[in-house]
């Protein structure tokens, strides 16, 4: 039952964050593409690991994760009076490459299937 209750706070983080994000009027936070991938708050509450996708370049990613780390205090008030928690979970940003990787195989099948080089059409 507990764990429903922490999985349901976490999503409410998530959320919270996501929106809190567009608010952040760093310009390295505004350097890429920046989402919320996925979001762990602990059993007690106190921290939450929050994994950040950028799309852009690595340097634009590290910028940004720089840029969140600086934001996160003033993160952690907004995300706590958007969830209204007692305590607001200390934030921890961890860069979430998954969505940069599916980009780019998409793009080599994209690329493969336009050279004709995938087993498609007129192969018996």
């Amino acid at each position: 039952m507990a764990s429903n209750r922490i999985e349901r706070i976490s999503e409410e983080v998530m959320k919270a964050l996501a929106e809190a994000i567009r608010a952040v009027k760093d310009p390295r936070v505004k350097n890429g593409l920046v989402s919320v991938t996925h979001c762990e708050v602990t059993g007690d509450l106190r921290y939450a690991k929050v994994y950040i996708s950028v799309l852009g370049t690595p340097e634009q990613a590290k910028e940004v994760m720089r840029g969140l780390k600086s934001a996160s205090g003033w993160l952690r008030r907004e995300v706590g009076h958007m969830v209204q928690l007692r305590y607001a979970p200390e934030l921890v940003f961890h860069l979430d490459s998954s969505i940069t990787h599916g980009a780019k195989i998409t793009e080599v099948i994209h690329n493969l299937e336009r050279e004709g080089k995938m087993g498609g059409e007129g192969e018996a």
